[in-house]
């Protein structure tokens, strides 16, 4: 083994764990790639940067833009409407139905944008009909992952493994090459999932104010100088009487003191971190002496506002509830604290609390010793606000936010743009499809036409495109060059070979596909494809077999990361609203990964 590889493997080894333990986010992981692997010498600058004009990574940007389009104009919310009108069916017919429907249509559009449309009509459908969600959203996320895995563009990673196995000389794959394969792991998977069902947790008859239980929820509070806890015990508090509130930390005079004991005196401007239910945290606004995320202030500047406006004969809106908010990958909020979003309220709500999404490094005692003011939110996040409920239409506005309670119709759509939208990615795929444009070349065009027909604005556009993924794969595709530079995908197939001399084509490509899926479960999928498509060639051609097998394995295997909720964007959005714990993904998800990596297995190895 070569110095150069010693270190491939070692930035690899570092980025695995980054991923795994969500250290970073993904594209700060992937700038630390490219400028490690260029300051170690281990490819050229030119190398280093050419993931970014990689033609998948394009190709993903432009089904991104082109997916947005199609959301905005009504397009994947016409395509599913009339699921509303299946709300009569049993759930052992619903659930097959809406998961064949989400996987159908995820074959042509951007997985992500399908699952989060489909978020919003079970949500909606659950409030108005008393359907199950918990019983429904695990299923379409699953079916969204199976149904991309039907067609070319179906998902990036598909994207992935086709341009690095066309750059290592395999043939490229055609639009449906791989659909009757992926339409059986679709059905095989609505199968699997509708039987296990009966084990998915069922929806509490809990409301918003009972959903958000004690070990939900964290927001401070400050002790004004008028407040009569002053010089008081905490045991002598109702902080401390009230089982729904828990003091997490004390900060004074900058002095930190994590879980405060019952003796400690308070003080004036002591700033306390708290985690309470919604009714506590009512209490909380409207108790003398106390200002939760400075509240008291901002609403005085909103009733100043609010009277000034009743003096113009302005209705005064003074009737405010809570609504819960979830933070899509896109949305301008971000990164961004609950400090930031203090300063500058958005669309009359006012930041009360936050959920964070768990993760591996999500444990309380982690989270709450940051300051909850410098907590930033990420994708799969909630965000509880306090807004006008005549004015909850208004967050409606808002991008890659989805409202999860008190939802309101949403504006009609433009009928003709949503015609022109469809007829533009029907445009897409059939050029692709025949072969009488390339992907890249065909979904360009169709972003092309979407602003010609000023179907899509890019200012709308820029921020609002999930540049986190772009990142991903700019960084991880220079990874894979430097393996092929230094050897040490070669290296790594040789091992392979020596392991795997002798055995049946069945075995090696069912261990091929097994430790992708594996990988898939804890490193994203398009990392796991970057990695994985080189390793499989070269297993392939050192065994003198067919490439097409190998690199289906990797494409697949990338795909079904089912039993754990980080592999796949689509799991982890679900995961993040707070119905399901890992146990569901690892036991409904690990029995369908391997029921369909035994499938997988069998099937492919009839390539050969």
């Amino acid at each position: 083994m070569t110095t150069e590889i010693i270190l491939v493997f070692s930035i690899l080894f570092i980025t695995v764990i980054l991923f795994a333990f969500e250290v970073f986010s993904v594209d700060k992981i992937a700038m630390l790639i490219i400028a490690s692997l260029a300051l170690t010498g281990l490819v050229e600058p030119e190398e280093a940067i050419s993931g970014f004009s990689n033609s998948a990574t394009i190709t993903v940007l432009s089904l991104m833009i082109i997916a947005l389009a199609l959301e905005d104009n009504g397009v994947i919310a016409s395509l599913a409407r009339f699921l509303k009108n299946l709300h009569v069916l049993p759930l052992f017919l619903l659930l097959p139905v809406f998961m064949f429907i989400t996987g159908g249509i995820s074959a042509f559009i951007n997985t992500t944008a399908v699952v989060i449309v489909f978020i919003k009509i079970i949500s909606e459908l659950s409030k108005r009909f008393n359907l199950p969600q918990s019983k429904l959203l695990l299923p379409i996320s699953f079916a969204g992952i199976l149904g991309g895995s039907c067609t070319l563009m179906g998902t990036s990673t598909n994207l992935i493994v086709n341009s690095i196995a066309k750059d290592l000389g395999a043939e490229k794959f055609s639009f449906f090459e791989f659909s009757f394969f992926g339409l059986i792991f679709l059905l095989v998977g609505i199968v699997i999932v509708t039987i296990a069902s009966r084990w998915l947790p069922k929806d509490s008859e809990e409301n918003l104010h009972d959903a958000y239980d004690l070990e939900n929820y964290v927001t401070t509070a400050v002790i004004s100088k008028d407040s009569n806890l002053i010089d008081k015990n905490i045991e002598d508090t109702f902080l401390y009487t009230n089982p729904g509130i828990s003091i997490l930390k004390l900060t004074r005079n900058k002095q930190i003191t994590n879980a405060p004991g019952r003796y400690i005196t308070l003080k004036a401007n002591d700033k306390l971190v708290l985690m309470c239910d919604i009714e506590s945290l009512a209490r909380l606004n409207d108790a003398d002496g106390l200002s939760v995320h400075k509240t008291q202030e901002i609403n005085k500047k909103r009733q100043a506002i609010e009277n000034d406006e009743e003096n113009k004969n302005v209705k005064k809106q003074d009737d405010l509830g809570f609504v819960e908010l979830l933070i899509l990958p896109g949305s301008i909020l971000i990164g961004k604290n609950l400090k930031q979003l203090r300063k500058q309220t958005f669309q009359s709500a006012l930041p009360i609390a936050i959920r964070k999404r768990k993760n591996i490094r999500n444990t309380k005692e982690r989270l709450f010793r940051k300051d909850i003011d410098q907590i930033t939110l990420k994708p799969g996040d909630r965000l509880l606000v306090e807004v006008p409920k005549n004015e909850i239409g208004q967050l409606y506005d808002m991008e890659n936010v989805a409202i999860l309670q008190e939802h309101k119709i949403k504006p009609s759509v433009n009928n003709t743009k949503r015609t022109i939208s469809f007829a533009i990615l029907s445009v897409v795929v059939g050029l692709a499809a025949t072969g009488i444009l390339p992907i890249l070349v065909s979904a360009l065009t169709g972003v092309c036409l979407l602003l010609l027909t000023r179907c899509l604005d890019l200012n709308d556009v820029y921020h609002r495109v999930n540049w986190q993924v772009i990142f991903l794969l700019a960084g991880m595709i220079p990874l894979g060059i430097a393996m092929n530079n230094t050897g040490a995908d070669k290296w790594i197939s040789d091992h392979l070979l020596a392991i795997l001399s002798g055995q049946s084509n069945l075995i090696v490509i069912g261990l091929i596909f097994l430790i992708t899926m594996l990988m898939s479960s804890v490193v994203s999928n398009n990392a796991t494809a970057i990695i994985m498509t080189p390793i499989a060639i070269a297993v392939a051609v050192g065994l003198d077999l067919s490439m097409k097998p190998f690199i289906l394995s990797v494409l697949f295997g990338a795909n079904f990361s089912f039993f754990t909720p980080m592999g796949y964007q689509t799991n982890t959005l679900i995961y993040g609203m707070g119905i399901y714990k890992f146990k569901h993904f690892f036991i409904i998800g690990g029995i369908l990964s391997i029921i369909l990596w035994v499938l997988g297995t069998f099937m492919l190895s009839t390539l050969f």
